[in-house]
């Protein structure tokens, strides 16, 4: 590339703020899609040896980008880094959450378990969590109910892991959707920001 754009005009270029911003707009998408194509559901079983094979690809992924940017100015260098530290994160995080699915999944196979955390949660006191928690979570007695109630529904029914996705999806979407939305509200399912994805696809 060098015989076409001068390093020194290259090194120029990618100071400036505009240059940079698009750049980082690039590797998030770029990044994005390689989370997509790696682990397309979170919630799919992966073999050991990849999931291992992406956790080590992860970790070395800083090293490895701050020895090619280096010269380069450093609102750049920030600039690649803050988007790579977050593409690990999330590589990281989709993992250790494939890995808790797939012992979940196992759990909710085994019908004495489920029985045995049905009595578990029929010895608890909700009225009494709710009575003390209600000056942090604001939340209707109403709706602590019958979360309750759907809850122990759900698990009745030994519903697969897929389904209990679906059901704490559309339990997250009736309590966040009369919040009012504001900069620092959670962003939709998938959407990468310096912090990775807030949250997994099931």
């Amino acid at each position: 590339m060098e015989h076409q754009l001068p390093k020194e005009k290259l090194l120029l270029l990618t100071s400036l703020d505009l240059v940079t911003d698009y750049i980082s707009a690039c590797d998030y998408l770029l990044y994005q899609g390689i989370v997509d194509f790696l682990i397309p559901n979170v919630l799919r079983p992966i073999p050991g040896t990849l999931t291992q094979a992406i956790r080590n690809f992860a970790k070395s992924l800083e090293s490895w980008l701050t020895g090619t940017v280096h010269g380069y100015s450093p609102i750049l260098v920030k600039s690649k880094v803050c988007s790579v530290v977050a593409f690990s994160q999330t590589l990281r995080r989709y993992t250790s959450l494939n890995h808790l699915a797939q012992a979940a999944r196992a759990v909710l196979q085994n019908p004495s378990q489920i029985s045995q955390m049905l009595a578990d949660l029929n010895r608890v006191d909700f009225a009494n969590v709710q009575e003390q928690a209600s000056w942090v979570c604001e939340c209707e007695e109403t709706l602590v109910a019958r979360l309750e109630q759907d809850f122990k529904s759900t698990l009745q029914q030994q519903n697969s892991l897929e389904q209990w996705a679906s059901w704490l999806e559309s339990v997250v979407h009736t309590v966040l959707e009369p919040m009012p939305m504001g900069p620092s509200s959670p962003r939709p399912p998938g959407s990468f920001s310096s912090s990775g994805p807030s949250t997994a696809r099931w």
